[in-house]
């Protein structure tokens, strides 16, 4: 990711055509990546580093599920005042004047954001995202590609919103919890969730976002579409339990083997 964002500052360029960042290189804790370069940057030392600058300005570009939460870790180690952290929109993006921006953001390419938005500190978006009015995105928040936010949706800090996810109207979407090193969401609800059913559909099932919908529903409660069981779902269920395709009230398990007759 840094490498994008350092791509997307040597690219941004003011009104008269000069670029607006002299991009001096990367920091990275790992020592052995000090001293090389990558796109033609080199990678200057670790955190420490940093007290060598004293006028640059940084982003914190650490924004991969595996290492949430990094973002706010660094900053926190680094101790340094709001003004020290560049906030980086790109030219294509879309942000309506009215939306609040912190320090250390950086919105990507093609991204859209309505009246009454607010992006809060060390938030990153990436390209293709559209904010409804009134998005809030808290603090350490990660927006990844090609995300869809309702009106209204709340991002709460440190949450992550995966690529391509839609997030109904008024949804909060709140840090996931982790084991054995897995990502794993919190207890879904249907007020806070991410990227679950988009449309609603009378005697319908619905799945998936986009939602696609599945008709000729039969009862059984399937829990991943909807509330409802497709009838496919039902006849592939039946054929893996071994039960006839036309259960008959006179037809019991056996008691032995505990199959159903043929």
């Amino acid at each position: 990711m840094g490498r994008a964002i350092a791509s997307l500052c040597a690219q941004d360029i003011d009104e008269a055509g000069r670029p607006r960042w002299n991009v001096l290189g990367f920091i990275d804790e790992d020592t052995a990546l000090h001293g090389s370069f990558f796109e033609g940057l080199p990678v200057l030392g670790g955190l420490r580093t940093v007290a060598r600058y004293p006028t640059a300005q940084l982003v914190v570009s650490i924004c991969h599920v595996d290492h949430h939460g990094a973002r706010r870790r660094i900053v926190e180690a680094l101790g340094l005042p709001a003004h020290r952290y560049a906030t980086v929109v790109h030219r294509s993006a879309v942000i309506d004047p009215s939306c609040r921006i912190g320090h250390g953001v950086v919105v990507m390419p093609m991204v859209c954001a309505l009246p009454g938005g607010t992006i809060g500190n060390h938030v990153i978006v990436r390209p293709q995202t559209m904010m409804s009015a009134d998005v809030s995105l808290r603090d350490y928040a990660t927006v990844a590609a090609q995300v869809f936010l309702g009106r209204g949706v709340v991002v709460e800090e440190n949450a992550y919103v995966g690529a391509g996810a839609k997030v109904r109207e008024r949804a909060r979407v709140a840090m996931g919890r982790r084991r054995h090193g897995i990502p794993r969401p919190r207890r879904r609800s249907r007020t806070s969730d991410v990227g679950r059913q988009s449309a609603e559909v009378p005697g319908a099932g619905t799945r998936g976002a986009p939602a696609r919908v599945f008709r000729g529903a039969r009862g059984g409660g399937h829990p991943r579409v909807g509330g409802t069981c497709p009838s496919w779902i039902w006849q592939r269920r039946q054929r893996r339990d071994g039960r006839p395709q036309q259960g008959r009230a006179d037809q019991v398990r056996d008691p032995l083997t505990g199959s159903w007759p043929r």
